[in-house]
């Protein structure tokens, strides 16, 4: 009888065992995969922007620097590589900044607004934006759902063994959390 208790406690280990470190690789690969769709949707935005630059270009000869800075940095992020996630998306948050200033350099040519080519790509570009922050947003909440898991006990007894880590977390650019500068001077 005592013999049949030992295994059952055994069988009952070895079990909770395998299921913990199945659990940390499922959390683990959940967060690759979402990471793998914030590049997806990068690269999205990449290919839009020659198009959207072509458009523009066509507008706005006197607006040279901001699309030179776009192009630049849509280059610098097509060379890095992408298993280097702080530096991917450092590049990320400064090209979302430039096309802002794009966004600003059509607000000067109403030609351009009126372009269904470029309304066109302006919707795709916003949609890929918005996709953009909502997976990374799915790739915070999954990050916090495995490095929560990896701290717990006892799971962190097998997180340790099988040297699983804490992943870091996707942070908003500090360009993002200032204020915005709002000025009524130039209204009289």
């Amino acid at each position: 009888m005592a013999l049949i208790i030992v295994i059952v406690i055994v069988a009952v280990i070895v079990i909770w065992y395998i299921s913990a470190y199945n659990n940390l690789v499922n959390l683990r690969t959940h967060a690759q995969e979402a990471w793998s769709q914030i590049d997806v949707q990068l690269q999205r935005r990449n290919d839009l922007i020659p198009n959207l630059l072509s458009t523009v270009k066509g507008y706005s000869k006197y607006e040279q620097k901001t699309l030179e800075k776009v192009t630049q940095l849509r280059q610098q992020m097509v060379a890095m590589p992408s298993s280097d996630h702080k530096g991917v998306m450092e590049v990320a948050d400064k090209l979302t900044g430039a096309l802002n200033s794009l966004y600003a350099v059509a607000e000067n040519y109403p030609d351009l607004k009126a372009s269904t080519e470029y309304s066109k790509l302006m919707e795709e570009l916003s949609n890929t934006e918005n996709k953009i922050a909502y997976s990374r947003q799915l790739y915070n909440s999954v990050v916090a759902n495995l490095n929560a898991k990896i701290q717990n006990f006892p799971a962190n007894i097998i997180a340790k063994k099988h040297h699983f880590t804490a992943m870091d977390y996707l942070q908003v650019p500090d360009t993002a959390k200032e204020a915005p500068k709002v000025s009524f001077d130039d209204l009289d």
